[in-house]
This record gives structure tokens, C-alpha cells and sequence, in this order.
């Protein structure tokens, strides 16, 4: 089985991702920041629009949800957690499920600190991770709602899957995240060499996503919060894992 997919640029920096599951023809979209580009993404390549799974409840994730699935007849489902607050679900999903898009089956994760109720979708066979603001490329989301412990422990399960898993996240941040990364962990010589690959990127116009697990692992200063380097460059040597990446949540939130 192949899950074709295509990265959607919406807004000013959200990325919607459209799954195409090529034993079925079925179709797919991860978040709907708005409804026009994936509209006209759909339509270029003659696609119906069959499922949508939402990932968290902030709108510049669902305000598209309800226009695409009036004009697509689409299924939608998201966290039956966060159910009360997104647009109405067709079926409701926590940590364990599956999700079905013909032969494509996603597990459901729960990835609670940006938001309480905050999910992704693991698509286990393809290697593709759809993490949206829990880990994000070079980064992770912002604590909206949730607590350090919470996205420590999110981080903490999606590193461990797979080394070659591919990670696809909510917005095109890597730039940023970048330059925290590089304040905090100054003798990387892997993340100096991926600050090269991303800035070229960049200048090309191109998405830092997809990004392989392993490489965030090398280089995203959060998923780093285990190493003994990182403890010293922060202060903290010794302390407790989750104690570091508050530490480091903590900066990058003052970071300019």
C-alpha cells in the first residue's frame, strides 16, 4: 500500500497535508486551516475529499472544516476529548484508535501541552507522523493549555517511534527554531550542518517538512533535554529530564 501525500501552505505559515491512499483513490486532509488552497489543491488534481482528521481545536487548525465538508461530503473526525470545540465530529477518537483511509490506517496519539485535547495521527506502514503544534520541526508547540510534565511525556512517546519516521508538522517554524537551537546548543556539529540545510530550504522557497525522526532526536533542542551537554549549556546538570525541557520551554518562550 502507498499514501501519497501533498504538503497544502495556508495561511502564513500553517501547512495542511492531503493523504491519498493509491489502493483506494480515497482522500484524506490533515487540519483545515482554510478552506481555499486545499479546495484548490483538490481540485487541480481531480480529487474528492472523503475524510478530515483534526488534530486540536485552534482555529487556524478547523476554519476551513466545515466548508470543505459541505462542498466534499466529507467524514470528520478529531478527539472526542476537545469535541465540545471543534466542528461537529462524525466520530470521536482517543489514544489507541485507528483510523481507516482505505488501506492506510493511522493509530491515534494522544499529545497533550500545546493543547489539552491535542492529538496525531501515526500512519504506521508509510512512516509518516502528523504531529501538528506537539512536535514540531526543530521545536514543539507553545503550552497553551497543558503543562511541561504533559509535553514532556508527549515528546517523550513520539521519539520513540521509529528512526525514519517522518514527521509532518502544523507550520513552517523551523527558521526560528532554529536560531533558539543554535543559542542553547553551540557545539551540535549536527545541528550545524542541518542550520545549513535548512536556511538553504528556506531561501528556495521549499518546506522544511517532512523531517526524519531521527534527525530531530540529533538536533531539536526539546527531544535533547536527555543529554548531559544540553543539562550543562542550560545550567542543570544532573536534574531531571522533564526539568530541562521546562527550562528550555522557559527560554525559548522569552527567545527573540
Amino acid at each position: 500500500m502507498t499514501l501519497e501525500i501533498v504538503i497544502v501552505p495556508c495561511l502564513s505559515d500553517n501547512y495542511a497535508y492531503l493523504l491519498r491512499d493509491t489502493a483506494s483513490d480515497q482522500v484524506g486532509l490533515v487540519d483545515a486551516p482554510e478552506a481555499g488552497p486545499i479546495s484548490a489543491a483538490l481540485t487541480e488534481r481531480g480529487w474528492g475529499l472523503d475524510l478530515i482528521l483534526i488534530t486540536h481545536h485552534h482555529n487556524d487548525h478547523i476554519a476551513g472544516v466545515d466548508a470543505l465538508r459541505g462542498a466534499f461530503g466529507a467524514e470528520v473526525v478529531g478527539a472526542a476529548a476537545d469535541g465540545h470545540r471543534l466542528p461537529r465530529l462524525d466520530r470521536e477518537l482517543v489514544a489507541g484508535d485507528t483510523v481507516a483511509l482505505g488501506a492506510s490506517v493511522a493509530e491515534v496519539i494522544d499529545v497533550p501541552g500545546h493543547t489539552v485535547g491535542h492529538i496525531a495521527y501515526y500512519f504506521g506502514a508509510a512512516g509518516a507522523l502528523f504531529s501538528a503544534d506537539s512536535l514540531m520541526v526543530m521545536g514543539c508547540g507553545r503550552l497553551f493549555e497543558g503543562t511541561p510534565q504533559a509535553m514532556w511525556g508527549t515528546l517523550t512517546r513520539l521519539a520513540a517511534l521509529p528512526d525514519s519516521t517522518l514527521v509532518y508538522s502544523g507550520h513552517e517554524y523551523a527558521e526560528s527554531n532554529l536560531r533558539f537551537a543554535l543559542s542553547v546548543d553551540t557545539d551540535n556539529p549536527t545541528l550545524a550542518r542541518r542550520a545549513e540545510d535548512i536556511r538553504r530550504l528556506r531561501a528556495e522557497g521549499k518546506p522544511t517538512v517532512p523531517a526524519r525522526l531521527d534527525l530531530e532526536r540529533a538536533t531539536n533542542p526539546f527531544l535533547r533535554a536527555t543529554a548531559t551537554e544540553m543539562k550543562a549549556s542550560v545550567g542543570l546538570p544532573g536534574a531531571p529530564d522533564a526539568e530541562v525541557f521546562a527550562d528550555l520551554r522557559r527560554r525559548k518562550d522569552n527567545f527573540r
